[in-house]
């Protein structure tokens, strides 16, 4: 973690606990190595030696999440990517989508399923994010959980924290979910439908900032699958790795822009 993004994120930490004995490692160290396991996908006891011991890193991971900490930082570093971008602090609208990603061997049964229309066998990731990619909310679930049901959650999570109104969405959230979330979130849900006409991939307007959101956090290969336990742990990590891109993307001045081809003459 560079200089700049450090200056970010530390002001936004709990204060150290005075009442006991004074902390032994950096908490720029501490973040480096939880960022590093969510980039790199290591386990936690494979963390290199020049970093804190797993069991301090891990330690910290539980507190601060139990604080809501990471909530924290992700909300006041998304005003402050909007407000470099001359937007009003939050956002007015969002986009939602979902995300199934294979279970590895420690996701107990009682936590995952089968996705039969991806035929993927682990977990679902439910999103929102603003109309700048940035992640307002994570849900994660089994994948067998219907995207009209398990979405409830995303948004009933984005209606409570940002005062969003009004939701884009792709066709697999149309149905009741429409009706239910103008009745109990007063919440418009757009469905952005398929062109009739359209044959083989096209970009959607409101659509294609969500799902570059998912690439991006699938670009960290602890994300590429499910590792985790506890569904909670995952929402962590997910978060973890949206607060490092919108550091990175607040220090570099815009979002990240796709590398140009290289050819050989």
């Amino acid at each position: 973690m560079k200089e700049a993004q450090w200056e970010l994120i530390e002001p936004l930490l709990p204060d150290p606990n005075t009442g006991g004995r004074p902390e032994k490692h950096p908490r720029r160290e501490v973040v480096n190595a939880i960022l590093y396991v969510v980039r790199s996908g290591c386990p936690w006891r494979y963390l290199p030696t020049d970093l804190p011991p797993w069991q301090t890193v891990y330690w910290y991971f539980q507190q601060w999440e139990e604080a809501g900490v990471t909530d924290r930082l992700l909300a006041e570093l998304r005003i402050r990517a909007r407000r470099q971008q001359g937007r009003e602090d939050e956002p007015s609208a969002g986009i939602l989508d979902s995300q199934s990603v294979k279970g590895a061997d420690t996701v107990g049964r009682n936590s995952r399923g089968y996705d039969a229309g991806k035929k993927v066998n682990g977990r679902k990731r439910f999103i929102v994010t603003d109309t700048t990619g940035l992640l307002i909310t994570v849900a994660v679930m089994a994948a067998s959980w219907q995207d009209r049901d398990g979405a409830k959650t995303a948004l009933l999570s984005a209606y409570l924290s940002t005062p969003i109104r009004y939701v884009y969405a792709d066709q697999g959230f149309a149905g009741r979910l429409v009706e239910w979330t103008r009745t109990t979130l007063r919440t418009t849900l757009d469905i952005v439908r398929k062109p009739a006409d359209q044959r083989g991939f096209a970009v959607h307007p409101r659509r294609w900032v969500v799902e570059r959101t998912l690439a991006w956090l699938t670009s960290h290969r602890r994300l590429a699958r499910d590792y985790e336990r506890d569904p909670r742990v995952s929402e962590a990590l997910i978060r973890w790795a949206a607060i490092g891109q919108t550091a990175r993307r607040i220090t570099r001045g815009h979002p990240a822009q796709r590398q140009p081809r290289y050819t050989l003459d």
